[in-house]
């Protein structure tokens, strides 16, 4: 079984020793993979229950919204205690999202070395390489020798964010090269430092954008990149794992901006809890009205069947083929609602592009329902033998599958633009849309090629 699924027996059969024993036995990864897929109140009743070293390891994982959601639940001592064990790019991060008179707080209550430490990264501009930098590196001297150099590492191993590339320093902290930990571990114990590092070390400013810093670190394949002040001193390093948290945030709030979408992230997080984990009452108010509206919508294929009713007397084959033409109506405005909500996230479709691939999906619709509205309307005059009925049919196929094509791309993009739930909304609109224009169009089809029966 799962563990996701086995905390989750736990927690409903409310075997908390059970539970803690299985936690202490499983992998931090293996854990995280379940703990993301809990919901918030699962989350703290079974961080509680981690041992405290695994919940400072677990913690500096997580993202800024589960920290913040943990942190409201703990006493101001284990809060302390957790913010002051956080990495200081990582601490940093945290206090950014937090209230001010909060993060404040949390400031204050920091011991003095890493409250000195934190004010000093707060204190650069947001999104710069000073800002997002941590200042646990280990760095080396060139006269070291290897062994020398070795040593070092094995004793500050543990509390540094990377050991993997080592920096080489003079006096003055003044950055002179860069050395692997593969290039130390194969060089003799008696051979210096300087002799194996690499003297043009790559670096970057403290004020340097955090975007050209990953693009920097992406583009050299670098484990952590340097940081250095006007003054050529290294403060600081940026690392591959910081980096990567910050190009996936950077790329989606372009991709959202562009689109004119740019709090859609935090919208759809919070919507999603709220229809997932959210009272009776609060679901049914975002889902009750857009279910009445389109119930209204709905009321009027009633009214064109009430409309054509003479038709449907005088031939009563005509009702046979309504259910594919809305049917396949459904189909397709299903697929191109999937189409749309993956080029937006993937930023393949944006505001100032959206006119090119919402009239390419039109086109593809056409061409789609094209071939099944002939198709269909062979079958329908092959099988009753009327080829006026299989006319009528292939055509009222076609407007309404193109039709279809059209609010699959049109109506997410709508509700998204004037911020209303897209994902309780599209699928709705686009269903009562079609089904009273596939009737009208039908029945209209039917009247000119068949004749006026009322």
């Amino acid at each position: 079984m799962l563990l996701k699924e086995t905390i989750l027996t736990c927690l409903e059969n409310k075997a908390m020793g059970s539970l803690k024993v299985l936690l202490a036995s499983s992998e931090d990864l293996e854990f995280l993979h379940a703990f993301h897929g809990l919901s918030s109140k699962e989350q703290v009743i079974v961080f509680r229950l981690l041992a405290k070293d695994a919940a400072l390891r677990i913690f500096e994982h997580l993202d800024t919204d589960q920290q913040q959601n943990l942190l409201h639940s703990f006493t101001d001592e284990r809060v302390r205690e957790f913010v002051d064990g956080l990495a200081p790019d990582d601490r940093v991060k945290l206090l950014d999202e937090l209230p001010a008179s909060v993060a404040k707080k949390l400031l204050h209550s920091l011991s003095t070395g890493e409250r000195m430490v934190t004010n000093i990264l707060m204190g650069y501009e947001p999104e710069t390489a000073g800002h997002i930098m941590t200042t646990e590196f280990i760095s080396l001297q060139k006269d070291m020798t290897a062994a020398e150099a070795l040593g070092k590492v094995r004793r500050q191993a543990k509390d540094k964010e990377t050991i993997y590339t080592l920096f080489v320093t003079d006096g003055t902290k003044k950055l002179e090269g860069v050395l692997t930990l593969q290039g130390l571990l194969m060089a003799d114990d008696d051979a210096k430092v300087e002799d194996i590092m690499t003297r043009k070390a790559v670096s970057v400013s403290t004020d340097t954008d955090q975007e050209e810093v990953t693009g920097i670190l992406q583009d050299l394949d670098l484990l952590a990149i340097p940081v250095v002040d006007k003054e050529e001193r290294i403060v600081g390093i940026v690392t591959i794992d910081d980096a990567m948290d910050i190009l996936e945030k950077e790329a989606t709030e372009d991709i959202y901006d562009h689109a004119g979408l740019a709090d859609v992230t935090t919208n759809e997080t919070s919507r999603s809890e709220v229809l997932v984990f959210g009272s009776l009452w609060t679901i049914w108010k975002v889902r009750l009205p857009i279910l009445l509206i389109t119930l209204g919508i709905s009321m009027l294929s009633g009214l064109v069947i009430g409309g054509f009713e003479d038709t449907l007397e005088s031939i009563a084959v005509v009702a046979i083929f309504i259910p594919a033409i809305m049917g396949m109506g459904g189909n397709v405005g299903t697929q191109s609602s999937t189409v749309f909500a993956r080029g937006v996230v993937l930023g393949h479709i944006q505001v100032k592009n959206f006119m090119k691939p919402f009239v390419k999906e039109i086109g593809v619709g056409f061409s789609i329902s094209a071939v099944i509205g002939v198709c269909t309307g062979i079958v329908a005059a092959v099988w009753q033998g009327m080829p006026m009925l299989g006319l009528a049919v292939g055509l009222a196929m076609i407007v309404t599958m193109t039709t279809a094509a059209l609010l699959g791309f049109l109506v997410p993009f709508v509700l998204i633009k004037f911020n209303v739930d897209q994902a309780a909304g599209s699928a709705p609109i686009i269903t009562s849309i079609k089904d009273v224009m596939a009737l009208v169009v039908y029945f209209v089809c039917v009247t000119i090629f068949m004749g006026n029966l009322g």
